[in-house]
């Protein structure tokens, strides 16, 4: 669908200008359907998104099919369509080499609640996906893993993934895990920072959903 494509071309430029990625880094996706296959368009393998076209954008299926004479997808999109067939409420995906979310990644340890928005990605903290070669499933299996029961995770020495209702939804969740990084690399650089008890973050992950509803 043209409209979908455009959308992700949109996004994907917006990678680049609200500097949450650079250049080809990251890759953005929303679920769709051709025919009657149900699938995903994704950003294509090495071409900078500034130059992007309707034509440049790769519709693979749910079953990992696409049209091998066109453009080749993103190098990731194995864990795409793995979080599509597994996360029935992801409409859309945003995966980012945030500079602060990158650099948090490298350590591998997962983000405490100095802050309650650590729980806008749905948990009590922001889980950090184990680390493995980009574009495998071994990777795909840890994102889904760092994923159970939040929309959103670092991973290990490569970056972020964010998904949502819609590709806006997904951006804006990868922009605040940016904003909750760079403010938790702050807090440590004073020393360890105070963490909110589970029964406190329960508490906001309540106030949080009534919230979206509004």
């Amino acid at each position: 669908m043209k409209k979908l494509r455009a959308l992700v071309i949109k996004y994907a430029k917006k990678l680049n200008t609200t500097n949450l990625s650079a250049l080809r880094s990251g890759n953005i996706s929303v679920r769709g359907k051709e025919g009657n296959i149900n699938g995903f368009y994704i950003t294509p393998s090495g071409v900078k998104y500034s130059v992007l076209k309707p034509r440049d954008i790769v519709f693979v299926s749910l079953k990992g099919r696409f049209d091998k004479k066109k453009k080749k997808p993103s190098s990731e999109w194995r864990f795409h369509q793995d979080i599509y067939v597994n996360k029935f409420d992801a409409k859309a995906i945003v995966h980012a080499h945030s500079t602060c979310a990158t650099a948090v990644s490298t350590h591998k340890k997962n983000i405490p609640a100095f802050h309650y928005m650590v729980g806008v990605a749905g948990g009590v903290d922001i889980k950090c996906a184990k680390y493995a070669t980009f574009g495998t499933r071994n990777l795909s299996k840890n994102i889904l893993s760092a994923l159970k029961n939040r929309s959103a995770c670092l991973m290990s020495n490569h970056g972020q993934i964010a998904y949502g209702k819609n590709l806006d939804n997904a951006f804006e969740l990868a922009q605040e895990v940016e904003n909750i990084c760079h403010q938790y690399i702050n807090a440590i650089r004073i020393g360890i920072p105070k963490v909110l008890s589970k029964k406190e973050m329960k508490i906001v992950l309540d106030k949080m959903k009534n919230y979206k509803k509004d």
